[in-house]
Formats: structure tokens, sequence, C-alpha cells
């Protein structure tokens, strides 16, 4: 549903647009975001964070699992395949060590309300293994009755077996990865899947009572075409899904070496891409599905567009969400935590992250403290990506006259020739092309013309 008259599913491209969609800016999951991080956060940093909390604080978890039994080329995360069960069933030892610490840490000051697993592949795990994982949490955190628990799934490893599991150990959301249903296209990022074993596991998931299936999807993939993605979305759409997450791919080769082994000259560019973003949104939309944020949509009843007709949509590692914590602590090597006074990341390395871990410390190793300019620019960005717009009054509620040097630049944009549609209503600022939303939330972020690193493509 388009908001202060924002246009949701394309349009006339303005000259501005055609050259702001091969620009390269963050996904804004975060602010600062993670190239600004650094090695000034550490274990003590994140306990004196930690004891710190309010009690009764409401936690978020997420579980990386950095495994997976083929390795997908378009993928970023970070992740590690394998064929041999024994890394992963040693890895749980260590996960489940952390587990263990951070409950220590936290014990009766907070209340886990969501968890979440993702990777790599979670649902890689043996059955009794999730089953264990699953165990371990429920002893060493309070849990609230009304826990959510989402799972990141892969069809191909998934069966009956691990389809009970997963309903025994109380999954309420699953997530699973499509990306495209074209054989040409799966072959080209080495990620065969058929629509009939998709459509299986959806049916088994909701068999077995889980109550919101989601899928995700992918535009900007090599040999991707309108017709082909069209197909794709005939398809995703005929299974109903509460939720679909329609993905940018980020051609990051400098970033995951991997992505070496897809050829450049089959990824549809610049207005190529964007005329798939908008062809796919505007197809979902005329399905019933109400538009969230730059690349989500949901199902009217859905609790995640419920949340976005409210103004509670929220933003954070994990995309788009209605999750209200504000403690969202991330178990497993390069997993990122973000706590109210700042975000701390653990090592990437699997090993050392291993080593640490279960010498009973935690494996951080950066992050950063948040300032009251940060989270002044965090609000704003955050704002801009889920609502298209910054409600004046409500950021001088939240941070009073400290606010006004971030509402100066603000109007100063709305009057440039080159403001990406940003424009002022009323006592709001809109951002009136939602495809150019992460260009105008890069205007607020101060840090990013302060490194050197290199981002995904703005649509």
């Amino acid at each position: 549903m388009a908001k202060h008259g924002v246009r949701l599913n394309g349009g006339d491209m303005t000259a501005t647009s055609h050259r702001a969609i091969e620009t390269n800016v963050p996904r804004y999951t975060s602010y600062p975001t993670a190239p600004h991080f650094h090695s000034g956060v550490d274990s003590s940093t994140v306990e004196g964070w930690i004891t710190s909390m309010p009690e009764g604080e409401e936690i978020s978890l997420y579980l990386h699992i950095p495994y997976c039994d083929r390795l997908c080329w378009f993928c970023a995360c970070h992740t590690k395949q394998t064929l041999r069960y024994e890394p992963v069933a040693t890895y749980l030892e260590a996960l489940k060590a952390e587990i263990r610490l951070f409950g220590q840490l936290i014990g009766s000051r907070g209340r886990v309300s969501a968890i979440h697993w993702g990777g790599g592949s979670p649902t890689m795990l043996k059955p009794l293994d999730m089953k264990a994982l699953r165990a371990e949490i429920d002893s060493s955190f309070s849990l609230s009755v009304d826990l959510e628990f989402s799972v990141e799934i892969d069809p191909n490893d998934m069966g009956d077996d691990r389809l009970d599991a997963l309903a025994e150990i109380g999954m309420t959301r699953a997530s699973l990865g499509v990306q495209d249903f074209d054989p040409l296209v799966q072959k080209t990022i080495n990620r065969m899947q058929s629509f009939e074993l998709t459509a299986g596991i959806v049916n088994g998931l909701r068999d077995r009572g889980v109550c919101s299936v989601n899928l995700d999807l992918l535009y900007g993939l090599p040999h991707q075409t309108l017709e082909t993605l069209g197909s794709t979305l005939d398809q995703a759409l005929s299974l109903r899904p509460d939720r679909i997450a329609l993905f940018g791919y980020a051609h990051v080769p400098w970033f995951k070496k991997h992505q070496t082994m897809i050829d450049e000259s089959a990824l549809p560019k610049g207005t190529a891409r964007l005329e798939q973003a908008q062809t796919a949104a505007a197809r979902i939309a005329r399905d019933g599905y109400e538009v969230i944020g730059i690349d989500h949509f949901a199902l009217p009843e859905d609790s995640l567009a419920i949340a976005a007709r409210e103004g509670r949509l929220r933003r954070n590692f994990q995309g788009y969400t209605d999750d209200r914590c504000e403690t969202l602590i991330g178990l497993g090597p390069s997993s990122v935590s973000r706590y109210r006074d700042g975000y701390a990341q653990n090592t990437v390395s699997t090993s050392e992250y291993s080593r640490i871990v279960q010498d009973n410390s935690l494996a951080i190793a950066r992050g950063i403290a948040l300032t009251q300019d940060d989270r002044i620019r965090g609000w704003v960005i955050e704002r801009l990506m889920c609502d298209f717009a910054l409600d004046t009054n409500r950021l001088l509620e939240q941070f009073g006259p400290a606010a006004k040097p971030v509402l100066a630049e603000a109007g100063l944009l709305a009057q440039a020739h080159d403001n990406y549609g940003f424009e002022r209503c009323g006592d709001s600022y809109i951002v009136s092309d939602r495809t150019l939303a992460r260009m105008v939330a890069a205007h607020f972020d101060p840090y990013l013309a302060k490194g050197n690193a290199r981002h995904s493509v703005a649509v």
C-alpha cells in the first residue's frame, strides 16, 4: 500500500533515477553499517552492554549455521561447503557453548521473544541435533510464551524426518530459498530446485501446522528475463506464501570469490534490472499482497503487513521484520549483535570462534558504540527504509533539539536539484519513489564518505 503518495510499483523514470540505479550504496540493515565496525569493541565492552540492559529486556536470538552441502554461486553469506557431517557436529558443540555463555551473562535480566536460525543451511542439521540445539536454548534462557521461531529452509535438504523435527521444536515461520525456477538460471547459479520439490515442502509445513511460510526470490540473476521471472512468480504465487522477499542479486565477486563462477555478461544491468524489479513488484501486488519496504510483500492479514500499516515496521540484519526487540544477539561465527549501546560482530573464522567460546569467552572481533548522532541518523534511515517518510514531529519527540541538524540536512536535500524524489509534504518528508530509498538514506550517512567499502547497486 502506498503511503504519502509514494510510487511503489514503478512509473516514469527521471534522469536522476537512471543515474541512481547503478550507484553502489549500503542496504542499511544497520546504521552505522558493518564496514565501519572496529576492533575497539571487544568482549569486555559487550559484557558491559549486557550488564546495563534494563530488567525484563526482550531479546531476539539469531543462530548462524555456517555450512551448506552445496555452494550456490549467487550466495554472499558467510558459509562453507561440506559433504561430511563431522564438521557440522563439532561446530554445534561450540554453538551450544556460546548459548550457555550468553545465558549465564544475561540471567534473569532478559527474556527471549524471537529465535531465528539462518546460514548457510540450518536444515543440514540432523533431526536429533535440531532438537538438542533447541533444548540448549530452552535451558539457557527465559522464553516468552508467545515466542516466534523462524528457520531458513533449503528444500533440497528436507524430508519428513526434518519436517517432523522442526514442527516438534516449535517452528512458527519457515523461509524457503527459491531464487528462480527457470532451469537455465538455476544451472548458472548452481541451485537446482524444482517447483514440485518446493511445493511438496510448503505443503508438508502447512500439514504440520506451521503458521507462516515465506518464499525468497531474486531478480537480476544471469540469463533471467522478464518472461522467465514472470513464470517463476506465477509458480511461486500459486503456493500462496504468507510473505515474499524479492531481493536484487548482489554481485560482489570482490567479497565472495565463488561469484566469479557467474558470467557477468549474462547479468541484466541498469534499466533491465530495474524493469525486472518493478514488473515483479506489480505482479505480486496484483495478487493481493501489500508492498513492504523496498523488497518485501505480505498478505494483508500477515503480521508484517499489519506492522507496516501501523508504522511499527523495523529493519535489521534479517531484513524487514515486525520484531519489536531492541536487543538482538547473534550467535555463531560472523554473526552481528545489536544492543542498545552499539553493535558487535563475532570473528568470521569458524575454527577461531570455536576455540574462543569453548574457552568460555565471547568471540567478539569488532563493533561500534553508538553516539547520540548515530541513534538519530539510524532512526531516520530506518524510517526512510520502512515508511519512505520522515515525520519531523516524531523525530523531535524522540530526540529533541539534538535532531535539528539532521532536519536541516533533510531540508537542504529536499531543495536540491538531484534530490532522488525526496520532497517536503506538510510536517513530513517523503521518498516519492521507493526504488531510490537507499540513495536517500545514504544522504544521511556521514560514515559513507569516510570509508572505502564497496557495496551492491542501489536497485
